[in-house]
């Protein structure tokens, strides 16, 4: 019962810092980032599945409520929960974690968080950009959209991971 809460508290305190600070800071067209996926990064690694894809679509579906985006983050979101257990799968060995054990820098260290991190914020704003662009005739004005959002969440998502609770296992 209490992760519970605390997942419910992670999930309003970065939907909160999305809507109230990054969504109204203006900051260029190019520049866009989007730490509320942290939500769905950092959920334990043995979630089930169908619980990762309706925690990727509520959330997404929050941002794009909040944002006049009518289903975009709710795509980007549910596609980045649907490939989490893949690219876990390829990123840590099967018998290097307890059940309950978080993606977090505190568990796994900075080397492994930041291409756990690198891949997500890609992917997720890969999606997320070209459907919003819907077409490949803008390629590299998204491209770069992609590359700056990306390079400025990573940043945003580094530093919030300096302010976690709690020392588990350091490698």
């Amino acid at each position: 019962m209490n992760d519970i809460v605390r997942y419910i508290a992670n999930f309003v305190l970065f939907t909160l810092i999305q809507v109230l600070i990054l969504n109204n800071i203006g900051v260029g067209w190019y520049l866009n980032p989007f730490i509320y996926i942290v939500f769905i990064m950092i959920l334990p690694l043995d979630t089930p599945g169908w619980v990762l894809l309706l925690a990727g679509f509520f959330s997404g579906l929050t941002i794009d409520f909040f944002s006049s985006t009518p289903g975009l983050h709710a795509a980007a979101s549910t596609f980045l929960a649907f490939l989490r257990p893949l690219l876990l799968g390829v990123l840590i060995p099967r018998d290097d974690y307890s059940a309950g054990t978080q993606p977090s820098v505190n568990f796994f260290g900075w080397g492994w968080f930041f291409r756990y991190t690198l891949l997500l914020v890609v992917i997720h704003h890969t999606t997320l950009f070209l459907l919003e662009s819907l077409s490949f005739s803008h390629l590299p004005s998204t491209l770069l959209k992609i590359l700056t959002s990306s390079i400025f969440t990573i940043g945003l998502i580094l530093l919030s991971q300096l302010y976690r609770p709690g020392n588990q296992k350091l490698r």
